[in-house]
């Protein structure tokens, strides 16, 4: 076997670098302590500077660093950038880009890469431009910093891309520095995402789909067009997880070289002491919020379950939670009142004062019919999970078992209500359910895992495969149901009947389980995972040999 070529230098890049957004930040956020202890500073992130007007939370500028470069690149290359240190465990590098400029050579720029590649940018629309305009600036600074500081073909280079929002970079190197490697990752395909989305059966069908047709049907023709042919003409391309990469091999036309896996790092997660007082003040908040909006105490053993993430209704499998709880609510043997936080960023106006009001004062009753939701909605008729709730005729009545609370903000520790971040809150749960119908990896079941909360989630999340190639139950730690494209139905149902047989267990019983989700999660540290990405490099290395011999 041959040994494995190691990188010098990576260069990695995504809209999501010092731009939360989705998971896609976690990808890279949590793996960036890993790769820093082997690559130190010549490992460096590039993303959009999209917080020119604003002070960026993520992101700690220099104005010593690199000052020599940043001079170079804003003469020869016309970009202005910003370095300094992503605000992340491990603190790596962290370039930002001001791509604005490139975008009045917008045609020009889309002319090259369809003379070069053949992308068709012609059909673009909504956030094509800005981010393909975003990726061919992440390939300029790449090969400004390779320019200045005399690098060649002795220093083994990596550029890694994710999304297809990054691959003009890619292309931009394999015509200007070829000496590069290049390495594109696809999260989700953007044809997959769309059929999905669009309500089209893509599990069942898949076989059947052609990308390129698809794509003028969903008129997503240049986002296709720029993922397919990344995927072909990088020298490494990856993807997240078995599932996508099925996608991958059916759209795109290209199976991944490789199965890069999501990890991540449990430094965010308290040890021992702490987390057992971090529990204990996370069940106090949610017991008092919940107890303040339904206007009665809950039973001490109220079993608090959530769930959380984008507002993909479908994909999400909200809808299908919904139809679980509405199953769960006319069993007959329940052990334990269930309390159901939905926790999902939706379109409101701002937090309910007269709730806020009450949970500072608690001799102060709420006076309000609305017993569901933390925060103030823009429109309660037409949003998805009030109108299941009234589909379902649940009213949080002190007699229903299941209770449902819709926290519709970012948990970001200043909502207004909680005040606490998202994982201050998760680690007070006693379950949670993520029933996915489209997610190529899953963060949020992982996350749950990792502050030993048992979670349930199905087979056709890229984690919930990894735990399980069969449906297991709750008592395994992760529960893992089977979905296909026509049994929600049955879905919910199993669902249901995991959170009735957790809500029956006695403390051993939940303390057992605790421990088997916490082991699930060691495994899936990056320590562990980093192998894949190391393979990665080493493919991207090896190809871009072959491919300068020819």
């Amino acid at each position: 076997m041959a040994e494995m070529l190691k990188p010098e230098y990576i260069f990695e890049t995504s809209w999501e670098v010092c731009n939360m957004v989705g998971g896609i930040y976690t990808v890279l956020s949590t793996r960036a302590a890993t790769l820093k202890k082997t690559h130190k500073d010549k490992l460096i992130f590039i993303g959009p500077d999209v917080w020119i007007d604003k002070q960026n939370p993520y992101f700690e500028e220099s104005m010593d660093m690199y000052s020599d470069w940043k001079e170079f690149t804003e003469k020869e290359y016309n970009l202005k950038i910003r370095v300094g240190r992503w605000n992340i465990h491990g603190n790596p590098v962290a370039v930002l880009v001001d791509f604005m400029p490139l975008m009045a050579q917008k045609n020009e720029i889309f002319g090259q890469i369809w003379e070069q590649v053949g992308v068709n940018s012609m059909a673009a629309n909504g956030d094509y431009d800005e981010s393909s305009i975003f990726g061919y600036a992440t390939g300029m600074i790449m090969e400004s910093y390779y320019r200045f500081f005399n690098l060649s073909s002795k220093n083994k280079v990596v550029a890694h891309f994710n999304e297809w929002m990054t691959t003009f970079g890619a292309f931009y190197i394999q015509k200007n520095v070829p000496e590069i490697a290049t390495i594109f990752t696809t999260h989700a395909t953007s044809i997959g995402r769309s059929i999905s989305g669009n309500h089209k059966p893509l599990y069942n069908y898949l076989t059947e789909y052609n990308g390129d047709q698809m794509a003028q049907e969903l008129n997503m023709v240049s986002k296709h067009s720029t993922e397919k042919i990344a995927a072909h003409i990088v020298d490494c391309f990856t993807t997240v997880s078995n599932i996508t990469a099925s996608e991958c091999t059916q759209l795109l036309d290209k199976t991944p070289d490789i199965v890069t896996p999501n990890g991540f790092e449990d430094d965010f997660v308290p040890k021992t002491k702490k987390f057992t007082a971090n529990r204990k003040h996370a069940k106090a908040t949610l017991r008092h919020v919940a107890e303040t909006l339904l206007g009665y105490n809950l039973t001490d053993d109220a079993l608090f379950v959530s769930t959380a993430g984008r507002y993909e209704y479908k994909n999400k499998g909200i809808d299908t939670l919904l139809e679980s709880l509405k199953q769960l609510s006319e069993f007959n043997n329940i052990a334990k009142e269930i309390i159901v936080f939905i926790m999902v960023p939706a379109h409101i106006k701002g937090f309910r004062v007269d709730l806020a009001s009450s949970l500072k004062n608690t001799d102060s009753k709420l006076f309000s019919e609305n017993r569901f939701t933390t925060h103030e909605l823009h429109d309660y008729y037409n949003d998805h999970v009030m109108s299941a709730l009234n589909w379902f005729h649940f009213t949080n009545e002190q007699s229903q078992p299941v209770k449902i609370i819709f926290v519709p903000s970012y948990l970001n520790g200043e909502d207004g209500i909680f005040n606490m971040s998202y994982y201050d809150l998760l680690i007070g749960m006693d379950l949670t359910v993520f029933p996915s119908y489209y997610e190529p990896w899953g963060y949020t079941p992982l996350e749950s895992v990792a502050f030993s909360v048992p979670t349930i989630t199905t087979d056709l999340s890229g984690f919930g495969l990894w735990v399980s190639q069969e449906p297991q139950g709750i008592e395994h730690g992760v529960g893992v149901i089977h979905r296909s494209d026509y049994n929600a139905y049955l879905v919910a149902t199993h669902i249901a009947e995991m959170i009735q047989k957790f809500a029956s267990f006695d403390q051993i019983e939940v303390d057992l389980v605790r421990k088997k989700a916490a082991i699930i999660a060691e495994k899936a540290l990056w320590k562990h995972f980093i192998q894949y990405y190391n393979q990665a490099y080493s493919i991207a290395l090896e190809n871009k040999n072959e491919r300068l011999k020819k």
